[in-house]
């Protein structure tokens, strides 16, 4: 276990909480996350630094650990880097969230022949968010092949996450501008930015005040690992604020290098007040998937 786990439970008792809701953490297929966490180790070149994993355990330990933290629901982020990867992954995915009700069941997409047809399946069988990588993926979210997507998960109302921003490093792809261009063809898509849009914060702040549909999760953001590369600019921290509704947890558990208390800490370090706490660790996810006990 890491350093402070056991004040994870005093952290959301103090704020008056059931638990806490995480939007984005990794369970995937045994032998994809053998390839996740051996990049990682080789601190490959979309990493350039090193980069630890803390919970590098067997799946029923890694389950065990979250729910001992008292997370009352989590995602198994997947997602692609080609074609033909997407409905393994999804078939996985749904057979996981089966066997572990308090997942809120994910499901992915990569721009490709059939893509409407399996991301409208995975929707009528009960996806309740979907991920995807712009960044690892090397494709342009306005791929005419993606366009019927977003717009299936609009129409569904649907959150996807999606990793668009620049961080750790930039590819060809990432930035706000080719989000901007999906949103304003699909306005109503629910568009959780991951990683609050890292390092571009400012931008991504922005297509949330110009798209109410629009959130942004809090993933690795705020902590020292981040803070050293990418910090969030302190002129935003009203903005911030004025957009609590939209902020969601996330610690993109089991891969991250510092334990899951650090991720809590460095949101309470900012000050934003207790309400906005309970807000980000539990209440706004709980509206946004209709999680039982939501405040």
């Amino acid at each position: 276990m890491a350093d402070g786990d056991e004040q994870v439970a005093a952290f959301w008792r103090e704020l008056g909480l059931p638990g806490l809701i995480d939007v984005h953490t990794h369970f995937m297929p045994e032998r994809v996350m053998a390839k996740v966490w051996a990049y990682f180790d080789a601190a490959g070149p979309l990493v350039g630094r090193e980069w630890p994993i803390e919970y590098r355990f067997e799946e029923d330990e890694r389950l065990a650990v979250l729910r001992g933290f008292g997370v009352r629901a989590f995602t198994s982020m997947v997602y692609p880097h080609k074609p033909g990867m997407a409905q393994w992954l999804n078939g996985w995915a749904a057979d996981f969230a089966r066997r572990t009700p308090d997942c809120l069941r994910t499901a992915t997409f990569f721009p490709e022949d059939g893509a409407e047809a399996y991301v409208r399946a995975e929707l009528a069988d009960g996806a309740r968010v979907f991920k995807a990588h712009v960044q690892v993926g090397a494709y342009d979210p306005t791929d005419a092949l993606l366009d019927p997507v977003w717009g299936a998960l609009a129409e569904a109302g649907v959150p996807v996450v999606v990793h668009c921003g620049s961080g750790p490093a930039p590819g060809k792809h990432t930035g706000p501008e080719p989000m901007a261009r999906v949103l304003a063809r699909h306005p109503r898509l629910r568009l959780i930015v991951a990683h609050m849009g890292m390092p571009e914060y400012t931008d991504f702040l922005d297509l949330a005040q110009r798209h109410p549909g629009v959130l942004l999760d809090t993933t690795m953001t705020f902590t020292d690992f981040a803070e050293r590369a990418a910090p969030f600019p302190r002129a935003e921290r009203g903005r911030l604020a004025d957009l609590g509704d939209r902020v969601l947890f996330g610690s993109d558990f089991p891969n991250i290098p510092y334990g899951y208390a650090h991720a809590l800490q460095a949101l309470a370090r900012w000050e934003m007040g207790e309400e906005w706490l309970r807000g980000v660790c539990y209440g706004n996810a709980a509206r946004l998937f209709g999680v039982n006990g939501s405040l």
